[in-house]
């Protein structure tokens, strides 16, 4: 790699909007005017750089207004994944020898173009994905961040051997170098399509490698628009091959292709662990094991003693279980509260929660759409499931309008071995389980298969240190929600099903997509 030295000012956070500021909502109303008269264009695969129109169309519709079109997105299949992962082998062997000042210059161009352009970004993801304005804003600043915050984490990389010296031998020249994998697939959900696509691709490429983008189905306008901003900071139009398609189509035949080095992947538990199954073979002619790099959801919650702030533990609770909409990875859809202060609790989140206002996210209401017909069906069941396994206090079922609309549902008395304690549900729902006292509250919580976020309540130091010690999750957040994670603050990932603890936004993360080289030279 070239030794020229590039540096950037100390990262920060990209401040979030005040949108009580009259000119932040009228650039914001603005912006959402000009995506709306973009609807329903149409829109090519990118392949070797060049546009690719299929003839076959995945339909991108508004949540909020099913009857609308975002666009149509030209689908591929096993031809076009061929041709882009030919694509990808052929300018990996340039790419990688780019300098990482340059790539991660680059990456920084990036994040200025998407910071000049904000509130149309995030006004895409109202309209896509169904985000109020905050959780949109949220989503744009984080996919900013993700940007500046991987370009600094590469060149310190490239300056361990100044920075953290190998022990040294007499007579031996030593160095250690983060060298690329290779062609990776990446393969972003729909609930952060702006922040962890780019997150997920900025890693990638900023390593070395090249990639191949798979956006999800729901949300693949948003992901073209940020291979669009990536081009115009001047990564080569190859270096990402964008390809939309069926997962269980190109996804798997991508997955299992053998000159595919690794896989990112942000998604559900289920499919998850379908692609490490199909990556885990050594497909004829594969010479290394794929890298798998995994986050897979969780069934986070909320712990709270009789000595917390129970109007902050009441407040925390309804904004992790039904920020947009009860769709995040990190939603706190389990509240696990101790029997002293139970009753006590679960009317203060009652009132909040019936206090939210449904509607659609251009207005800027708290609680919006589920993301499809198939979410919105899977969530309404598992509602229907929790009628007989607790009591409904809020919510219920469907809200009106023409779009994807449920209530904000909470059901207290859950067992704790009941399926809305057990199951990632994806949606507004809230189960809450009564403890005896703190130690049988963490207890309840340690018991599921995943461990991706949590939160305990509590003013008693000695109960808080033994928290920390033992909630078994990821990401373990005192007196606060379990949402709303900060790159370079709260580095990202889950324990148990929850993923391969791939700590996204950390120090630790760009080394998942590189490999290990020393080089020792006698003098």
């Amino acid at each position: 790699m070239s030794e020229k030295k590039l540096s950037f000012p100390p990262f920060t956070n990209e401040p979030f909007t005040d949108f009580s500021k009259e000119e932040n909502r009228r650039e914001m109303l603005a912006a959402l005017a000009h995506v709306k008269r973009e609807l329903n264009r149409t829109y090519p695969l990118h392949i070797g750089g060049k546009e690719v129109y299929t003839g076959d169309w995945i339909i991108s519709i508004n949540p909020a207004h099913t009857g609308e079109t975002i666009g149509k997105v030209s689908k591929a299949g096993l031809e076009q994944a061929e041709q882009a992962m030919q694509s990808a082998l052929q300018v990996f062997e340039s790419w990688k020898k780019t300098s990482v000042a340059e790539r991660a210059a680059l990456l920084v161009n990036a994040a200025n173009l998407m910071r000049q352009r904000k509130h149309e970004f995030s006004a895409r993801l109202v309209f896509e994905s169904g985000k109020n304005w905050g959780e949109a804003d949220a989503d744009t600043a984080e996919a900013i961040d993700f940007l500046e915050y991987y370009a600094r984490e590469m060149i310190r990389l490239d300056e361990t051997n100044e920075h953290r010296p190998l022990v040294p031998v007499a007579g031996e020249t030593n160095r250690l170098s983060y060298i690329p994998l290779g062609v990776g697939i990446v393969i972003p959900p729909w609930n952060f399509p702006l922040a962890i696509c780019a997150g997920m691709s900025a890693a990638a490429v900023v390593a070395g490698n090249t990639i191949i983008l798979k956006p999800a189905s729901t949300t693949p306008v948003i992901a073209y628009k940020f291979y669009e901003v990536m081009v115009e900071a001047g990564i080569p139009a190859d270096v990402i091959q964008y390809l939309p398609g069926s997962g269980s189509e190109i996804g798997d035949y991508l997955v299992g292709h053998p000159q595919t080095r690794f896989i990112s992947f942000t998604g559900s538990k289920e499919v998850g662990l379908h692609i490490n199954q199909l990556a885990a073979g050594q497909a004829p002619g594969q010479i290394w094991i794929k890298r798998l790099i995994a986050e897979m959801g969780g069934k986070d919650g909320i712990v709270v003693d009789e000595t917390a702030d129970l109007d902050a533990a009441a407040d925390a609770i309804v904004a992790s279980a039904f920020g947009f909409q009860g769709q995040k990875c990190s939603a706190g859809s389990r509240a696990i509260i101790v029997q002293d202060v139970y009753d006590e609790l679960v009317d203060k989140i009652t009132e909040r929660t019936a206090r939210l206002i449904v509607g659609l996210p251009e207005d800027n209401v708290p609680v919006g759409p589920v993301i499809d017909n198939s979410s919105y069906k899977r969530i309404l069941d598992y509602i229907e499931k929790g009628k007989a396994e607790g009591k409904l206090l809020a919510g219920g079922g469907k809200a009106p309008g023409s779009g994807y609309f449920i209530e904000p549902t909470v059901f207290s008395d859950v067992a704790e071995d009941a399926v809305l304690m057990q199951e990632e549900i994806f949606g507004p729902v809230l189960a809450i389980s009564k403890a005896k006292d703190w130690q049988d509250a963490i207890r309840i919580y340690n018991h599921t298969e995943f461990g991706l976020t949590g939160s305990y309540f509590s003013a008693d130091e000695q109960r808080i240190g033994v928290a920390l010690e033992h909630m078994h999750c990821g990401n373990l957040y005192i007196n606060r929600k379990c949402t709303g994670a900060l790159v370079g603050a709260h580095p990202f990932g889950g324990f148990n099903l929850s993923g391969t603890d791939s700590k996204a936004g950390g120090h630790d993360y760009l080394l998942l997509f590189t490999q290990a080289k020393l080089t020792s030279r006698k003098n």
